[in-house]
C-alpha cells in the first residue's frame, strides 16, 4: 500500500516537473511551432494540388442487356452480348489498351502550363493556345517548350538547351519545323488579346506509352458492394477538368468497345449472307425472265395435275440439296477460319445458318467463350500465367475436337447431297415422260422456285441477324457521371498539414527537453534530493545574477539571493539546538570543487553578521584555497602560519568592510595539510577562536569527495553543511553523502542547495522557497523581473484571485 502511494506521488511529481519544464521553455515551443506552421504554409501554397473524382457504372446481366430479344438470341445461340463477371469487367476497365484509346481520343499528348515565379501550374481549358502535333523525336518527349504571346497574331517560341537552343517568332497557325519537331500553334476559343499578350507559358509533349502508365497508376476500379454489380471508378490528377473528362470518356470508350465486340458476330454473319445473296440474285433474275418468256411464247401458264405433282416433289428435293450446299459452305468457312487462326470470339454461330448439330453448336460456343476469357485475362496477365496457360490448352483441345467434328459433318453432308441427287434423277426420269412443252416448263420453273426459296431463306436469316444486332446493349450503364463540382482536393491536405505541423512544433521541443533532462546526470530539482535521502535540507541559495559581486547580501540586501541567505540564517536556529558551546562552529564542504561552498560560507557569515552577530570565516581548504582569490586581497598570512607557529591569531585575522565579519585565510599551501589539521595546534586554534568572542565560526573546508581533511575538521563542528549546486553536482553525490551519514563519519549533517534559478528552474519552482516573495516589487532584482508571457499570465491570475 505504501509503495503504491509512493509510486503515485512520484508519478504526480514527474507530471508536475515536466509541465513546469515545458512552461519554462515556452519560447522554444513558440519558435518551433512558428517554423513548423510556416513550412506547412509553404507546402500548402507551393505544392502541386492533386484532385480526385469518381463516377459510378452498373454492370448489367445478360438478360438486362438483351431485353425482349433474349429469347431470340438464345434460339440463335449468338454470343454477341455475352455475360461477363465483375472481375473481368474490372480487368477491362483497367486495361492498358482502353486507357490508351481514351487518351488518344482526348488528345492528351500535350500538357500546357502557366509559368509562375516560384512554381508552374498545369492548365487545361484556360490555355489561350493549342498545339497541333505532326511529329516528334522520341528523345524529345517532356522537353519544355516556352511560349510568350507577343501580339494578337504572333508568339515567341523558345527551347532552352545547353546546345542547339531554339528561339523563334511565329504567327498563329504557322508550322514550326526542325530536326526534332513538326507542329503548329493555333489560338484557342478563350484567347483574349488584352489578357494574354505578354504572358509566359510552356508546354510538354508526352509519350503515349508513359502517359498511359501514369493514368493507369492513378486509376482504381472497385465494386461498391461486396456482392453487387455496381463499379466505382476513381482517378486523380493535378488538373480537375482532365480527371473528370478522362473518367467519363473512359466509360464511353468501354461502352463503345463492348458494342463493337457484341455486333462483330452479327456483322460477320450479315457479310456471309450477303455473299450468298449476290450469287442467288443473278440466278433468280435469269430464271424469272426465262420463265416469263417461255410462258409467253408457248401460251402456257399452269402445269397439269401430274406435272404439278412431279414439280412439287422435285422442288422439295432441290431445296433440300441447296440447304446442304449452304451447310457445306459454312463448314468450309469454319475450317478456313480455324486454319487462318482468326479470332473465334466473332465467329458465325451454326444455328444462324440453320445448322442444328448439337455438338457443333456446343463446340463453337465453347471456343468463342474461351477466346473471350483469354482476351480479358490478357489485359492483366503475362504469358507465364498459369490461368492463361490453362485457357490456351483448352482452346487447343476444343479446336482439335471442332476440326474432327466439321470434317465428319462435311463428309456426311456430301453423302446426303449425293443421295438427294439420286432422288432428283429419279424424278427427272419421270418428268421426261411428260410432253416436251410441259417438261421444259417444269425445268424452267424448277430453277426459278429453287433460287426464289434460297433467296427468301437468306433474306429471312439476314433480317433475324439484323434484329439481333439491333437488340445488343452494352454491359455497362452510367449511374453517376464524374462532375467537376464533386471533385475533391486530396493533396496537399491543408488542415492535416497544419495539424501535423502544430503537433511537431510541440512534440519536437518537448521530446528534446525530455531527452535532455533524461541525459542530464546532475541534480536539477529539490524533490530528487528529498526522495533519495533523509538528510535534512537547510535551504536553497538563489542564483547570483550579479556574478562579479562576491558578497551580494551586503551590496544588494533586498535581492532574492539575500532573502534566501536570511532564510538559512533563520533555519540555523533549528539545526543548532543542542550546541556544545556558546560559539557554534559551522563547516561547509562539498563533493568536488566548483559547487560554491566558499561563496556560501562568505555570504552566510555576512548575513549572520548583519544580525549583530560577530562571525569569523576560516579558510581551511589548504590544498586549493579560494577565499583569498574571492576577496581579492594581498594579505598572504593564514592558518597555515598559525599552525606552524610563526603567527598568532591576531596576525592572521582580517577585518572586512562588513561589520562584525572577520576572515582568516588559509595562508601558504603546506606540503602536509592533513597532518597540520590533526595536530594539537589546530585544537588550540579552535579553543582560541571560541575565546575570541565570536558568536559563529564558519569553516570553508576542501571537498570531502576528494580529500579526507574535512572528516578531521567535522568533529569540531556543531553543524556540517554539504553544498550541492543545481545543474552541477552529480546525482551520485546523494549516494555518497548517504554513505557518510549511515557510517556516521560526519554527524549533524545537512544539505545546502546552491545556485538555484528561482525563475527558470522547473525543479525549484515548487521548492521550499516558492513563496519567498514577500511583496510585489520588494526585491532589488525587480530589474531582473521575469517578463515572460507565462509569468505575466500567472500574475494576472493571482490578481484576479
Amino acid at each position: 500500500m505504501n509503495n503504491s502511494i509512493q509510486n503515485q506521488e512520484e508519478e504526480n511529481i514527474n507530471i508536475k516537473k515536466y509541465l513546469t519544464l515545458f512552461l519554462d521553455n515556452w519560447r522554444w515551443f513558440i519558435f518551433t511551432g512558428i517554423i513548423a506552421v510556416s513550412i506547412a504554409f509553404l507546402i500548402n501554397r507551393y505544392s502541386t494540388s492533386i484532385y480526385e473524382s469518381q463516377n459510378t457504372v452498373y454492370l448489367t446481366e445478360k438478360e438486362d442487356a438483351m431485353g425482349a430479344m433474349s429469347t431470340i438470341m438464345k434460339e440463335f445461340g449468338s454470343f454477341g452480348s455475352k455475360t461477363q463477371n465483375i472481375e473481368n469487367q474490372i480487368g477491362i476497365l483497367t486495361s492498358y489498351s482502353l486507357t490508351r484509346k481514351t487518351l488518344e481520343r482526348l488528345n492528351y499528348q500535350v500538357s500546357y502550363f502557366d509559368k509562375g515565379r516560384i512554381n508552374d501550374v498545369e492548365i487545361f481549358e484556360d490555355c489561350p493556345f493549342r498545339v497541333i502535333l505532326d511529329s516528334i523525336k522520341t528523345e524529345k518527349y517532356k522537353e519544355k517548350i516556352f511560349i510568350t504571346i507577343v501580339s494578337e497574331n504572333e508568339v515567341k517560341l523558345e527551347i532552352p538547351r545547353d546546345s542547339n537552343a531554339v528561339s523563334v517568332q511565329l504567327f498563329f497557325g504557322e508550322t514550326f519545323e526542325n530536326a526534332d519537331y513538326i507542329f503548329k500553334i493555333v489560338k484557342s476559343d478563350i484567347f483574349d488579346t488584352e489578357e494574354h499578350v505578354s504572358q509566359d507559358f510552356f508546354f510538354q509533349i508526352h509519350d503515349y506509352n508513359e502517359l498511359t502508365k501514369k493514368y493507369l497508376k492513378n486509376l482504381t476500379v472497385e465494386a461498391s458492394f461486396k456482392k453487387g454489380t455496381i463499379l466505382q471508378l476513381t482517378s486523380k490528377g493535378s488538373v480537375p477538368e482532365k480527371v473528370v473528362e478522362y473518367l467519363n470518356t473512359l466509360i464511353i470508350e468501354a461502352i463503345e468497345n463492348d458494342l463493337r465486340e457484341k455486333n462483330a458476330t452479327s456483322i460477320k454473319t450479315i457479310e456471309f449472307i450477303d455473299d450468298q445473296l449476290t450469287s442467288v440474285v443473278d440466278s433468280l433474275t435469269y430464271a424469272e425472265k426465262k420463265l416469263e418468256t417461255f410462258r409467253s411464247s408457248n401460251k402456257i401458264v399452269n402445269l397439269s395435275e401430274e406435272g404439278s405433282s412431279m414439280f412439287k416433289k422435285l422442288e422439295e428435293l432441290q431445296a433440300k440439296k441447296s440447304l446442304i450446299e449452304i451447310k457445306i459452305k459454312y463448314y468450309e468457312y469454319l475450317l478456313k477460319t480455324i486454319r487462318d487462326k482468326n479470332n473465334f470470339k466473332d465467329i458465325i454461330t451454326p444455328s444462324v445458318i440453320g445448322v442444328q448439330d448439337q455438338l457443333l453448336n456446343t463446340l463453337v460456343a465453347q471456343l468463342s467463350q474461351l477466346y473471350s476469357e483469354r482476351q480479358v485475362l490478357e489485359y492483366s496477365a503475362t504469358g507465364d500465367n498459369p490461368s492463361l496457360q490453362i485457357i490456351n490448352m483448352k482452346i487447343k483441345n476444343t479446336i482439335a475436337a471442332l476440326i474432327d467434328n466439321v470434317n465428319n459433318l462435311i463428309e456426311s453432308a456430301h453423302i446426303e447431297s449425293k443421295e438427294t441427287q439420286k432422288e432428283i434423277a429419279k424424278v427427272d426420269a419421270e418428268i421426261k415422260k411428260l410432253p416436251s412443252t410441259e417438261r421444259e416448263l417444269i425445268n424452267i420453273q424448277r430453277k426459278f422456285e429453287l433460287n426464289d426459296n434460297i433467296y427468301n431463306y437468306l433474306l429471312q436469316k439476314r433480317a433475324e441477324v439484323g434484329i439481333t444486332k439491333a437488340a445488343n446493349l452494352p454491359d455497362l450503364k452510367f449511374i453517376d457521371y464524374a462532375l467537376l463540382d464533386n471533385t475533391l482536393q486530396t493533396s496537399p491536405n491543408r488542415k492535416l498539414n497544419y495539424l501535423i505541423a502544430l503537433f511537431l512544433g510541440l512534440f519536437i521541443p518537448g521530446l528534446l527537453l525530455i531527452v535532455r533532462d533524461f541525459m542530464n546526470d546532475t541534480i536539477v530539482e529539490r524533490e530528487e534530493i528529498e526522495r533519495k535521502t533523509s538528510i535534512p535540507i537547510i535551504g536553497s541559495i538563489a542564483h547570483n545574477r550579479r556574478t562579479l559581486d562576491v558578497i551580494p547580501v551586503k551590496l544588494h540586501p533586498k535581492s532574492s539571493i539575500a532573502e534566501t541567505f536570511r532564510a538559512i540564517r533563520t533555519n540555523l536556529a533549528f539545526f543548532i539546538k543542542n550546541k556544545q558551546s556558546q560559539t557554534p562552529i559551522i563547516t561547509l564542504t562539498s563533493t568536488i570543487s566548483g559547487e560554491g561552498k566558499t561563496f556560501c560560507a562568505l555570504n552566510l557569515a555576512a548575513i549572520i553578521s548583519m544580525n549583530n552577530k560577530k562571525v569569523v570565516v576560516v579558510g581551511l581548504d589548504l590544498r586549493k584555497p579560494k577565499l583569498q582569490q574571492m576577496l581579492q586581497t594581498n594579505f598572504t598570512a593564514g592558518i597555515t602560519n598559525y599552525l606552524i607557529g610563526t603567527h598568532t591569531l591576531q596576525d592572521i585575522t582580517i577585518t572586512t568592510d562588513v561589520p562584525n565579519l572577520n576572515v582568516i585565510l588559509s595562508g601558504p599551501i603546506p606540503p602536509n595539510p592533513l597532518e597540520l589539521i590533526e595536530s594539537d595546534k589546530f585544537s588550540e586554534f579552535i579553543t582560541e577562536l571560541k575565546q575570541a568572542g565570536y558568536d559563529y565560526i564558519i569553516f570553508d573546508t576542501p571537498p570531502i569527495g576528494l580529500v579526507a581533511d574535512t572528516l578531521s575538521i567535522s568533529k569540531y563542528s556543531d553543524l556540517n553543511v554539504f553544498v550541492m549546486r543545481q545543474n552541477y553536482t552529480n546525482r551520485n553525490s546523494i549516494k555518497f553523502i548517504n554513505d557518510i551519514s549511515v557510517e556516521s563519519k560526519i554527524k549533524n549533517l545537512c544539505i545546502l542547495i546552491n545556485d538555484v534559478n528561482m525563475i527558470n528552474s522547473y525543479g525549484y519552482r515548487y521548492g521550499a522557497y516558492r513563496n519567498n516573495k514577500y511583496g510585489y516589487g520588494y526585491y532589488e532584482d525587480e530589474a531582473f523581473e521575469d517578463t515572460r508571457l507565462i509569468a505575466k499570465f500567472k500574475r494576472i491570475l493571482k490578481k484576479q484571485k
